[in-house]
């Protein structure tokens, strides 16, 4: 279904066809559809979709649409689908909505679903609490397993999953079933008889990221959330995990390309200016740090006026040697992110990149060797150079490496320090090492 389609059925008034294309298409594909259509338009199919439906397309759209829906709607219809929305999405509803939006959207709910709502919000944002959902199947030790089933059949339509269940004593988390394992057990076993007790679970202030990984790492539907009493009040669920690992590796991506605050809307939605501020601030103080290799050069005024053609090879260097720097920073930032490197492997890490650094400045240097006696006739200046490019080459490695980790042991994220930083570092440095190298060969 496109919006082409929709407008065409709209049109000849095809109502009855529309809802039947509607009933067979995906909530997300439904509300992208919904994008690219007028407010008009919007609020007409909208109404055409069932409660259950409608509530997972509206936790699907952007900030834009829902409020040109909420404005809509009536209060009862509102309420329909805020009913129907899982309280972990409508606490995130409420974050991102203006506040005269949030008021009218807690008047239609009820005082119970406010007080856990408010619940959610209270805890710190980017942590565990703030995106679990509260709305999972619990049962007790001594519960059969036919009765566990019984329940999953009562409540388990108003509970994000049902895959996993918890067993808990005194609101304590003391074990985890599956769904799996209560279907193949038999109906008089107890729930003891079958539970896990290898817990795995974060606590409600752990960071959000540490609950995707979890999820991620040992393949679960949802991970437990427990207070500092080990007393269960919510889950994560995979999805939201997935949304987790998005938003951090999207923030990730900004970051390494020098984009301070990046916007959670879409390129689209965020404004000019907005664009702007978020890169203004590195832009300014790569161009500022900058300076440092014109007061290189400067130093070396002198060499540069005896042999002119030095400075023809200043970019190749300089870009070779950022090259090389972000190279190995993307890989370092990248293990630090899946937990595949630790600070504790800093020098193996050292050692690792000096011998891929060594490797690299060799080839390189040859390569380029061959090239200069070839089209300069000049085997002193090949081996000046060759000599730069391996040292070049060693010393971006080095910094690309240790940056990052540098930042990680100072409680920073590992992805400030990319490749606009390293490139700068290293063409300071590459430019002194250069001159140095060349005056000393050249006697200048």
């Amino acid at each position: 279904m496109n919006r082409e389609e929709i407008l065409e059925m709209l049109e000849n008034r095809q109502f009855k066809e529309l809802r039947e294309v509607l009933e067979n298409t995906h909530p997300v594909d439904i509300a992208e559809c919904l994008e690219e259509v007028d407010d008009k338009h919007i609020i007409l199919v909208f109404r055409m979709l069932g409660k259950d439906e409608a509530a997972e397309v509206f936790t699907e759209m952007s900030n834009d649409i829902r409020e040109v829906l909420l404005n809509a709607l009536t209060d009862s219809e509102i309420k329909e689908v805020v009913d129907e929305m899982y309280l972990d999405d409508f606490a995130d509803l409420l974050e991102e909505m203006p506040a005269n939006v949030v008021d009218h959207l807690l008047m239609n709910t009820d005082e119970e679903t406010r007080k856990q709502v408010n619940a959610l919000l209270k805890y710190p944002e980017d942590s565990a609490g703030s995106i679990m959902n509260v709305e999972y199947i619990a049962f007790s030790k001594d519960m059969t397993v036919e009765d566990a089933i019984l329940k999953i059949r009562q409540v388990g339509i108003n509970r994000e999953t049902i895959y996993t269940c918890y067993v808990l004593e005194k609101r304590k988390l003391i074990g985890v079933v599956s769904l799996k394992e209560l279907l193949i057990s038999g109906d008089s076993r107890t729930i003891e008889d079958i539970m896990e007790t290898n817990l795995l679970f974060v606590h409600t202030h752990d960071d959000q990221e540490e609950a995707a990984s979890m999820i991620n790492r040992y393949g679960l539907i949802a991970i437990p959330v427990v207070d500092n009493e080990m007393r269960m009040v919510g889950i994560v669920t995979v999805d939201d995990a997935m949304e987790v690992i998005e938003e951090e590796t999207t923030e990730d991506i900004s970051m390494m390309a020098g984009i301070v605050a990046p916007s959670e809307e879409t390129y689209f939605a965020t404004s000019v200016w907005q664009h702007a501020k978020s890169r203004f601030p590195w832009l300014l103080f790569l161009m500022l740090s900058a300076t440092l290799s014109g007061l290189v050069l400067g130093h070396f005024e002198a060499a540069l006026i005896a042999m002119p053609i030095l400075n023809t090879f200043v970019p190749m260097l300089t870009g070779t040697g950022g090259n090389c720097g972000s190279q190995s920073s993307t890989l370092i930032i990248r293990g630090l992110a899946t937990d595949e490197i630790e600070l504790r492997d800093v020098f193996k890490i050292i050692f690792k990149e000096l011998g891929v650094a060594l490797c690299v400045g060799a080839l390189l240097a040859i390569v380029n060797g061959i090239r200069i006696v070839i089209m300069y006739h000049n085997p002193i200046l090949a081996v000046t150079l060759g000599i730069t490019l391996v040292c070049t080459v060693v010393l971006a490695k080095t910094i690309g490496c240790t940056l990052p980790l540098a930042a990680k042991k100072c409680g920073l994220d590992p992805a400030l320090m990319a490749a606009p930083l390293i490139t700068t570092l290293v063409d300071t440095g590459t430019i002194l090492l250069y001159f140095s190298i060349a005056t000393k060969i050249f006697g200048i």
